[in-house]
């Protein structure tokens, strides 16, 4: 018998992996654990808003973050002084 499921999970985290993939090959950069962390993440949240092609991901993830340096967060803000 077929676990539909597993397959259907399967296909979804391919899906994910392929717009994170093309992430990275569109900033011709090396994938690290935090930014693969913070992509994925972002894909999750795409993926569930209905966004369910790579090719959709993939550009809404470049959009987002638009280059490496959009990753990055700040430790301190002004407002965590005051």
């Amino acid at each position: 018998m077929i676990d539909f499921n597993l397959s259907l999970r399967t296909k979804d985290v391919n899906v994910l992996s392929e717009a994170v993939r093309t992430w990275y090959q569109h900033n011709r950069v090396t994938p690290t654990e935090r930014a693969t962390q913070l992509l994925c993440s972002a894909a999750m949240d795409l993926y569930r808003q209905g966004h369910r092609t790579p090719e959709e991901l993939a550009t809404l993830l470049i959009t987002r973050f638009d280059s490496p340096y959009s990753l990055k967060i700040n430790a301190t803000t002004s407002t965590a002084h005051h």
